[in-house]
C-alpha cells in the first residue's frame, strides 16, 4: 500500500496510497513505495516498492519525509482532522517511540522488497505492488468498517476526480518495483534524490515558487552525488538506473499535482474534508483494477502459474509482511508527526537513510569502492542539508 502525500513531494522511499501519503518522497515508495512520506517528502508524494517511495504509501507510501513541504502540511492536516479520528493511547515518550516505530517501518518495507526481487528472484514486480494493495485494502477497510479509524466514503464523484493522480502513483510503485530489483538499496537512496530536484524546478517554473540559495546548493550537490554514484557503482545496471528516473519523473508528477487534485477531492466528499487515511484507502482501493490490467498486460500471469515460489507458505508470509508494512509506514508516519514537529520529522526522515544505505550493504553483499561509498554519504548528508535548507525556507516565509 502506499500513502498520499500532502503537499508532496514522494522518495523512495520511500515508496506515495501505499506510500500514498516514500511521499515520495516516494514517496512511495511502492516498495519504495515510499515512496511513501518520500516527499510526501517531500517518495512522497503520497512514495516509494519505497512513496515512497515515499510514500511516499507513507502517507501514500509516501517514502520519506525530507520531499515534503511538512510544514504546509502539518497546518493543514490540523484543520482538516476530523474530530472522529483516531486516537491514540496517551504513552509515555510517545514521541521517541513514534519516531523508532516509523524509522522500522519504513526501513523494514524497501529491505523486504528488495528480498523479494532479488533474494527470491520474484520477477512479478506488479504482481508484488497489487498484493500489497489488496492487503491495505483489506486490513483499512476492517478498521473503518469496525469504526476504529475514520474514513471518506468513496463515491463515483470522489473517485473520478482522484482517477488521474492514481495513475501516476501507481505508475510511481511500479517503476519503484521494477528499480528494486537491479538497483542495491543504497544507491537507490541517492538516486531517489533526483525526484527532489525534478519537484523543486517544477515548483519554480509552474508555480512561481522561490527556492533560498541554500535549497540549490543542497539540490545542486544532490545531482553530483549521484552522477558520482553511477560511475563507481560497481554493480552498475542500466535498466535498473532507466527505471528510476522514471520513477524520480512520475514521484516530482505526482508531488506536483496532488495538492491541486486534494483541494477538488475535498470538494467532492460529503464532508468537505479527505483524511489520510481516507486517501490510503482511495489510493490503494483505485490501484487494484488498475493493477490486474497491468499483470495481464505485462504477460505476469504466465510466469504466476509457473513460478514455484507461489506455492511456498513462507513466501506468502513475507509478501504479507510486506503489505503489512507498506500500510504500517502510513499510520507510523501520521502517529510521528503528530507526536512531533514537521521538522523534526523531516529531518528524521532524511537520517532514517543512513542506517537504510548501510543495512542495505551489508544485508544483500553489496561490492562497493571507496569512491562509491564517498558519493553514497555525499548525497545522504546532501539530503539532510535539503531538508534542513527547504525548513529553514518555511519558518522564514
Amino acid at each position: 500500500m502506499r500513502k498520499p502525500q500532502l503537499g508532496i513531494h514522494v522518495d523512495p522511499g520511500t515508496p506515495p496510497g501505499r506510500k500514498a501519503l516514500e511521499i515520495t518522497t516516494s514517496p512511495l515508495m511502492n516498495g519504495e513505495k515510499s515512496k511513501l512520506w518520500d516527499h510526501i517528502g517531500g517518495q512522497s508524494a503520497l512514495a516509494s516498492p519505497m512513496r515512497r517511495e515515499i510514500g511516499n504509501r507513507s502517507m501514500m507510501r509516501s517514502f520519506s519525509a525530507d520531499e515534503t513541504d511538512l510544514e504546509d502540511l502539518k497546518t493543514s492536516k490540523d484543520k482538516d482532522r476530523p474530530s472522529g479520528s483516531l486516537r491514540l493511547p496517551n504513552i509515555q515518550n510517545h514521541s521517541l517511540l513514534s519516531g523508532l516505530a516509523y524509522c522500522i517501518a519504513s526501513c523494514s518495507m524497501i529491505l523486504v522488497n528488495k528480498f523479494v526481487l532479488s533474494g527470491y528472484g520474484f520477477n512479478a514486480g506488479i504482481f508484488l505492488m497489487l498484493y500489497q494493495n489488496i492487503v491495505s485494502v483489506i486490513i483499512v477497510s476492517a478498521l473503518s468498517l469496525s469504526g476504529v479509524i475514520p474514513t471518506e466514503p468513496l463515491t463515483w464523484k470522489l473517485i473520478k476526480v482522484w482517477l488521474p493522480v492514481n495513475i501516476i502513483f501507481v505508475g510511481m510503485l511500479i517503476t519503484s518495483m521494477f528499480s528494486l530489483k537491479y538497483i542495491n538499496v543504497a544507491m537507490l537512496t541517492i538516486l531517489k534524490n533526483v525526484a527532489n530536484v525534478l519537484t523543486a524546478s517544477g515548483e519554480t517554473y509552474f508555480f512561481k515558487k522561490q527556492h533560498d540559495r541554500q535549497v540549490w546548493i543542497s539540490l545542486t550537490l544532490m545531482i553530483i552525488s549521484a552522477i558520482a554514484g553511477g560511475i563507481t557503482d560497481l554493480s552498475f545496471h542500466a535498466v535498473g538506473y532507466t527505471w528510476q528516473f522514471i520513477n524520480c519523473f512520475l514521484t516530482a508528477s505526482y508531488s506536483l499535482t496532488l495538492r491541486h487534485v486534494m483541494d477538488r477531492a475535498k470538494e467532492a466528499t460529503r464532508s468537505g474534508n479527505l483524511n489520510e487515511l481516507s486517501m490510503v484507502l482511495l489510493n490503494n482501493v483505485l490501484s487494484v483494477p488498475l493493477g490486474v490490467i497491468l499483470v495481464l498486460g505485462f504477460n505476469e500471469v504466465e510466469y504466476l502459474l509457473e513460478t514455484p515460489l507461489l506455492r511456498m507458505p513462507m513466501f506468502w508470509l513475507v509478501i504479507t509482511a510486506s503489505g503489512v508494512l507498506g500500510l504500517g509506514i502510513s499510520f507510523t508516519s501520521m502517529w510521528f508527526l503528530r507526536q512531533t514537529s514537521a521538522t523534526t520529522y523531516s529531518l528524521v526522515g532524511s537520517l532514517n537513510k543512513i542506517p537504510l544505505s548501510i543495512a542495505g550493504i551489508i544485508l544483500f553483499k553489496v561490492r562497493t569502492s571507496l569512491q562509491n561509498s564517498i558519493s553514497i554519504l555525499f548525497g545522504l548528508l546532501a539530503g539532510v542539508f535539503f531538508a534542513r535548507a527547504k525548513l529553514r525556507g518555511n519558518s522564514q516565509s
